[in-house]
Parts: C-alpha cells; structure tokens; sequence
C-alpha cells in the first residue's frame, strides 16, 4: 500500500497516538503509544507504561488489563511528556476520537506542563467521511478493523495507534485525498450533498460580475469559504445547474479522479446542457481560485 501511494505522489506522513486511562478521569494515563508513518509505512514505534499516581477503576482494568503494580515502578506523565513531545512536533498527530487529545490536554494540567497545540486529525471522523457504512455508527477501531481485515490486539495502546495509522491510509488510498485535503475534508459535513445548500448574491463590482457558478464535488474549502470569494469576485452562487448555470467548479480531486457515468449529478447535468447549446465553463477549484485571486 505505501508503495502504491508513494508512487502516486499522495502525502502520508503522519504520527499517530493513542493513550489507556486507569479510570475514567482522562487525566490518569497508564500507558500511551506511538505510531510514526512515513511514506505510507510504519516507519517506528514507541510505547510505555505510565505511572498515573492515581487509583485504578475495575472498569477500565476489566478494557486494557493493566494493573496498579504493573506502573508501580513506570515513568509518570511529567517525566515521560518530553519523549512524547518529540514524537509529535512538527507533524499532523492522529488519534481515533477526540479522546487521547483530551487526555493529553488533561494529563499535562494535572501535572503543569505546558501543553502543545498539535495539528490534529481524527481518524474517526475520516472513517465517517470515506465510508458511508460508517457516517453513523460502528466506526470504533474494532468495528473497522474487522472490516478490512486489519488484524490487532485492541485496547493496548501501541496497537490502537497502528491500527489507527492502517486505517487513515486506507481511507487515503480509496478516496485520493491526502493528509491536508483530510485535515481540509473532516471540517464539512459527512454528506457535502445533504448541507443546507449556500447560495450568494453576486458582488455587482466584481470582475466575474454576471457570472452564475454551481459547486460540484470535494473542495479543499469549505463551501461557505469557496462561496464567499466567489460572491466577492462578482458570481451568483446557486445550489444546483440550471438553465442560468455559466459555471460550474469541481473539486481537483473528483476533476482527476471522476469518468464518465462516476460523474456527480451537478457535473452530468453541466455537460448535457453545453450539448444542447448553453455555454457552461467546467473548471477545477484551483483554477477557479487562481481566476479569482488575479481579479
């Protein structure tokens, strides 16, 4: 899988995390691992116990099965957060729900450290988003990794960051968005086509003043965003093709990626107007952009 991607030219460098907590305060980390990907492979690992100088709940002892004298004589949080910090600066830090992020924001106060504001991804959320199976429920890593065949051990923290990891490149490879467009995609509704439609009026003075756009496919901005500098450059925004329709502008990766019947319907309905003699532009995002920034 790293190869194929790697020839493709997709980015894939990612760390994952994943922490275990000995109750159900998420400040009491008891073990955390690590998970760095470099060009779609696990390129490393990392793993300890963490002494939470807490109690330990029967509950979660029953979910990971570590026990208070297993982290007796374990490294505490302040002692180990340097090596952690180390693992995870200066790259996009993946975890599986928004649970280990907050843990860590947890732990560090507790202890009065100072904690990093990482560039986030939740892995999650893009399982959500790259299969529709999952945009409502069973995407727990479990769930997903039965799925697709992904053998691990869960509840260990090591093995929840890698399995994690398998999965974002999975969901890279099936849907051709790197780990930006991914950082880009997890902000928009899981459905792009079930939001509320956004319209604009058009900005009388702009340069593109007349023109009436339709957005089709996955934008590296949001809909709101895309829709606001067209309005600014002078473009009325309209939900859906129309006989009015002058412009309709798709997403790079569906321009790339998008054949024949694959086409969205907004995309199909362009086309079968401009056979029929209406003059519709079909431009992909970034050169739409470009267009806009140079007015």
């Amino acid at each position: 899988m790293g190869h194929f991607l790697k020839e493709k030219g997709v980015p894939m460098n990612f760390v994952v995390i994943d922490v275990e907590t000995a109750n159900p305060d998420l400040s009491s980390i008891c073990q955390v691992g690590i998970a760095p990907f470099r060009d779609g492979v696990l390129h490393d690992s990392w793993e300890s116990l963490v002494n939470p100088r807490d109690d330990f709940d029967p509950v979660n002892v029953s979910i990971h099965g570590i026990r208070e004298a297993e982290v007796r004589f374990a490294p505490d949080w302040r002692a180990i957060y340097s090596k952690v910090s180390l693992f995870l600066q200066g790259n996009v830090v993946v975890s599986h729900t928004a649970f280990d992020r907050l843990a860590l924001l947890r732990a560090c106060e507790k202890n009065d450290l100072t904690y990093s504001e990482w560039c986030w991804l939740d892995s999650a959320k893009v399982v959500r988003r790259a299969w529709p199976q999952f945009s409502r429920s069973g995407y727990g890593l479990g769930n997903v990794a039965a799925e697709f065949g992904i053998a691990y051990r869960q509840h260990d923290a090591l093995e929840d960051a890698r399995c994690a990891g398998e999965i974002l490149l999975r969901a890279i490879t099936e849907t051709g968005l790197s780990v930006d467009q991914w950082l880009e995609r997890v902000k928009q509704p899981i459905d792009p086509a079930a939001a509320p439609p956004i319209t604009r009026n058009g900005n009388p003075d702009g340069p593109l003043y007349g023109e009436v756009l339709v957005f089709t496919g996955t934008l590296s901005l949001s809909r709101r965003q895309a829709a606001d500098a067209a309005s600014l450059a002078g473009c009325q925004v309209d939900a859906n093709v129309t006989r009015h329709t002058t412009l309709l502008v798709v997403g790079d990766q569906d321009l790339r990626r998008l054949a024949g019947h694959e086409k969205s319907s907004k995309h199909r309905k362009a086309e079968e107007l401009t056979t029929r003699g209406q003059s519709i532009r079909i431009l992909g995002e970034r050169d739409f952009m470009r267009i806009v920034e140079q007015c």
